[in-house]
Formats: structure tokens, C-alpha cells, sequence
């Protein structure tokens, strides 16, 4: 089994499309509400995940594809596909052939005409007779050269109009209604085995995350340093006046005589 194909620049709108679907859905949102995770969060981890779901899908995708490029390469790229080879004719287009086809009837028909009026201005002169009955056979040979040539042309035209209505498609088959089929095949696909796993899953995993009995994260427990605060006691100084019980209070001198 080959690599996933990566998805083209044209299909990451639908990819973006497929997501949101999900994400809108009944079951999605009831997982989300339950979890606690946030909608733009799950989207942006599911738009980065293109490459890594890539193989759910990738039959289908590669199905899609190379029908796309098969239809677009018949009637979008604006390169007809060479039609020469086996069984096949080279289709009238704007070359020598479809020039001569286009030029020789106007060129018969002048030619008939300019004859013919040459021939029977002769024959009525009543002069070189057999030179004016050449030039009227000769000016009715050009009209019938003329008349067929047209006729030619005229089918000619039909028929590229025809083939150029519908290139390389076999009678009533419509490519263009294979290939959205095809489209809403991978859709399909890129919704159901790829995108909604996903999305289930990682929403599994925020539950397990936010369960009672998951892992949590605990801070240590650090202990507080017991500090005592020192006994700090004032010195024993006593104002005048008053003594303490070791030292006796000062005696003033009498002044009174």
C-alpha cells in the first residue's frame, strides 16, 4: 500500500468544512460540555491533524482524484488531448484542411461565375464559338465544385460542433455527476473513519484527564521554620523618686531653714 496522497490546496476547504460538521454535531458538543474543553481548541487540533488522518481516508481520496484530473484534463486545463493514433482521427480545426474547405466553394463559385459570363458574352458576339462553349462548361463545372465543396464544409462544421459538445465521453455519460459523486464519497469517508475518531478521541482523553481518580498534580508540603520570638526585658532604671527593692532612693538635701 502506497503513502496517502496529501490533500491539494483545492480540498482543504472542504477538509475545514468536514470539521465543522462534526463539531456542530449533537454527540460532539454533549462530549465538549462534559469535558470542559473549548470548541476552537478541538478545531485547531483537528485542522493539524490532516496529515495524520490521512490514511483513514486515502482510498477514496485518491478515487476522487485522479477522476478530477481525468475529467479536468478533458475540458478544464484548455489543452485538447491529441486525438491522433490508432482509431482515431485528427479532429477539423482551424488548419490548411479547414481553410481550403472554407475558401474553395467561394473560390469555385467566382470561378464558375466569371466563366460563364465570359462564355455567353461570347456566343453572343456570335464570335470564337468554340472558346465560348469551353467557357461555359468549364463555369458550370466550377458551380458544381462550388455546390459540393459547400456541402462538405457545411457537414464538416456539424460535425466538430459535435464532437467538441462532448470530448472523449461516450453518449449519455455525464462525467461531471461521477465526479460529485466521487466528492461526497470522500466526504463521506473523511467525516466517518477520519475526522470523528479523532475528535472522539481526543475527547476521551480530556475526560480520563479530568476524572476524580486521574492523575493530579499536588504541591509539596513545605513546613513553616519555627521561630520563637526572643525575651527581651527592659533595663532596671526607676525615675526619681522611686527605688527598687536592691537599691535605696536618693535623699535630696534639705533646703528649708
Amino acid at each position: 500500500m502506497g503513502r496517502p496522497s496529501p490533500l491539494g490546496d483545492e480540498d482543504r476547504s472542504d477538509y475545514a468544512e468536514v470539521v465543522d460538521e462534526v463539531l456542530a454535531s449533537a454527540e460532539i458538543q454533549r462530549l465538549l460540555a462534559e469535558s470542559g474543553f473549548s470548541s476552537g481548541q478541538l478545531r485547531i487540533r483537528a485542522l493539524a491533524a490532516a496529515p495524520d488522518t490521512a490514511h483513514a481516508h486515502a482510498a477514496e481520496y485518491r478515487a476522487y482524484a485522479a477522476l478530477r484530473r481525468e475529467v479536468h484534463g478533458r475540458r478544464g486545463d484548455g489543452v485538447p488531448a491529441p486525438l491522433s493514433g490508432p482509431g482515431h482521427q485528427e479532429r477539423p480545426g482551424a488548419g490548411a484542411l479547414a481553410v481550403l474547405g472554407v475558401l474553395t466553394p467561394i473560390l469555385a463559385a467566382v470561378a464558375g461565375a466569371t466563366f460563364l459570363l465570359l462564355g455567353y458574352g461570347l456566343r453572343l458576339t456570335d464570335s470564337m464559338a468554340a472558346l465560348a462553349d469551353t467557357l461555359v462548361r468549364v463555369g458550370w463545372v466550377s458551380l458544381a465544385i462550388a455546390a459540393a465543396t459547400s456541402l462538405i464544409s457545411l457537414v464538416a462544421v456539424y460535425r466538430t460542433a459535435a464532437l467538441r459538445s462532448a470530448p472523449g465521453s461516450a453518449p449519455g455519460v455525464n462525467r461531471s455527476a461521477d465526479l460529485d459523486r466521487a466528492r461526497e464519497t470522500w466526504r463521506t469517508a473523511l467525516r466517518d473513519k477520519a475526522i470523528r475518531p479523532f475528535l472522539l478521541g481526543e475527547l476521551a482523553e480530556a475526560g480520563r484527564a479530568a476524572a476524580p481518580g486521574g492523575p493530579r498534580f499536588t504541591p509539596p508540603a513545605f513546613a513553616r521554620p519555627d521561630f520563637t520570638r526572643p525575651d527581651f526585658t527592659g533595663p532596671g532604671f526607676s525615675g526619681p523618686g522611686l527605688g527598687t527593692p536592691d537599691t535605696g532612693s536618693p535623699q535630696l538635701p534639705d533646703t528649708r531653714r
